[in-house]
């Protein structure tokens, strides 16, 4: 009887950490989901950036002379 009261326990204890293994894994795969979205989220923000410094660059290289004059002038 002693031996069928240590595997219960024994059972018991694998399920107790099974369960939490459980949680961990749902939360670690909660954790890499945020951390994609966040990445994701930071591409589309410096695509967005460097088709901005492209425009720059495009409109630096064009003669001041096509631009008008500040209104001070």
């Amino acid at each position: 009887m002693a031996d069928r009261e240590r595997l219960t326990q024994r059972i018991d204890e694998l399920e107790i950490r099974l369960a939490h293994q459980d949680k961990s894994v749902e939360d670690l795969n909660d954790a890499l989901a945020a951390q994609w979205r966040t990445i994701d989220e930071l591409v589309r923000k410096l695509s967005a950036l460097e088709s901005r410094l492209h425009s720059v660059e495009r409109n630096a290289d064009a003669p001041p002379s096509d631009e008008p004059p500040p209104p001070h002038y």
